[in-house]
């Protein structure tokens, strides 16, 4: 069976259906992010308890990821997803009648779960049907996705709070989630190179862990922690700081400084050609400084310097991610949702320590203290993609080798 090709009509179905799937699960999951403010105000909590909205949310979905990952691998791809996707757009409308910040956490934990059933499964999905050279292409689209819900989400709970409340904003971004499940329900086109095996728990288990013995894809987890560490402690910390003086921006106003999310549209496309073309170790080593001197930049006081610091760190985000994950299904040799599920693990459990983290750091130091710790990260995930790097080409180097003695 031949595998989807670029410029054909399903891999234009298979791209804005996993478009729809990307905007969905990034608009819910970070739907609380933009509304901490709000929520620290409602419930009088401090804007550390109030980020475990987000944290709680982002570490259920890291550890159910490996089971969906594993459950996909018997009851298919497209299934899976599109049940997530719906549960978790009913889950929101939900949470915004929470009566108190303890029924809020509990339908944000709920959330996680029910969300974890797309991420790692888009990612084999893209890995079994797409043909080869347009892997990139395909995985910086879906990941564009990801982009556009985070902004969108921003923007749509941004506009509600200041025309209604935060729940209201909660209730839109539901109704548009659903919008996007049916979507992606109808147009994805169904996987032709999917082969399911038996629910064998112990065997599940072992491949599962046995994905560790490749020291490739142990880096590639390295970077997704320390990515999503940086990226959600500043998202998490910088609307405190623009809600307050000297700026007093508007909860809209803040909302629509989001739409630089659109760099990470571009950037996950467009460095994941580059990818292709040039190699993914340039690349990805190029995408990580680019965060690392974005994050820098927004130390500055000006708010227009501030902004564009936060638009460089985004481009610089969503490329090196959009090239990570895409590695991943090439490193791993076996049960690639199981691999791209720790990969992800390692990516949300990276949110909600770095979330939580740089609330301290936060409150603390203030936002010298978000970047300083950022920084750090940074720093350590360009030297894990120098030995991801030299891993790989060592490892050419033994397959010709072995080749050469056949």
């Amino acid at each position: 069976m031949s595998y989807i090709q670029k410029g054909t009509t399903p891999f234009r179905m298979a791209n804005l259906a996993l478009f729809a799937g990307g905007f969905n699960t990034f608009a819910i999951l970070w739907s609380t992010q933009p509304l901490l403010p709000e929520i620290a105000k409602q419930f009088n909590i401090s804007p550390t308890v109030s980020s475990l909205s987000v944290s709680a949310t982002t570490i259920t979905l890291a550890i159910s990821l490996l089971l969906f990952g594993s459950l996909s691998e018997v009851f298919g791809r497209k299934s899976v997803m599109a049940i997530s996707l719906i549960a978790s757009s009913i889950l929101v409308i939900l949470t915004a009648l929470s009566p108190s910040f303890h029924f809020l956490l509990l339908f944000r934990i709920l959330q996680g779960i029910a969300l974890a059933g797309l991420p790692a499964v888009a990612m084999a999905y893209l890995g079994e049907e797409i043909e080869p050279k347009s892997l990139g292409l395909a995985m910086g689209l879906y990941i564009s996705g990801n982009s556009i819900g985070g902004m969108g989400g921003r923007i749509i709970s941004g506009v509600l709070t200041d025309l209604f409340n935060w729940q209201m904003a909660l209730v839109g971004i539901g109704v548009v989630s659903l919008l996007a499940s049916l979507l992606f329900w109808y147009t994805l086109p169904d996987s032709k190179h999917f082969k399911p095996r038996k629910f064998e728990f112990t065997k599940l288990v072992g491949s599962l862990f046995s994905q560790f013995k490749e020291p490739g894809l142990i880096y590639l987890f390295a970077i997704s922690f320390l990515l999503m560490g940086s990226f959600v402690s500043l998202y998490n910390y910088i609307g405190f700081q623009l809600l307050a003086p000297p700026y007093l921006l508007s909860q809209t106003v803040v909302g629509f400084i989001f739409i630089v999310y659109l760099v990470g549209t571009f950037s996950s496309t467009w460095m994941g050609m580059l990818a292709d073309q040039h190699g993914r170790g340039l690349i990805i080593k190029i995408s990580l400084l680019i965060l690392l001197v974005g994050g820098i930049i927004t130390i500055h006081s000006n708010l227009w310097v501030k902004i564009l610091g936060i638009a460089i760190f985004t481009f610089g985000f969503f490329a090196g991610h959009s090239i990570a994950s895409g590695w991943v299904g090439k490193i791993a040799t076996h049960d690639k949702a199981q691999a791209s599920a720790l990969y992800l693990f390692s990516y949300y459990f990276g949110s909600s320590f770095g979330g939580t983290t740089g609330g301290i750091f936060y409150s603390g130091f203030g936002w010298i203290g978000v970047i300083t710790m950022i920084s750090l990260f940074a720093i350590l995930a360009i030297g894990c993609a120098f030995a991801l790097v030299g891993t790989h080409k060592r490892k050419q180097k033994l397959n010709v080798t072995s080749t050469h003695h056949i």
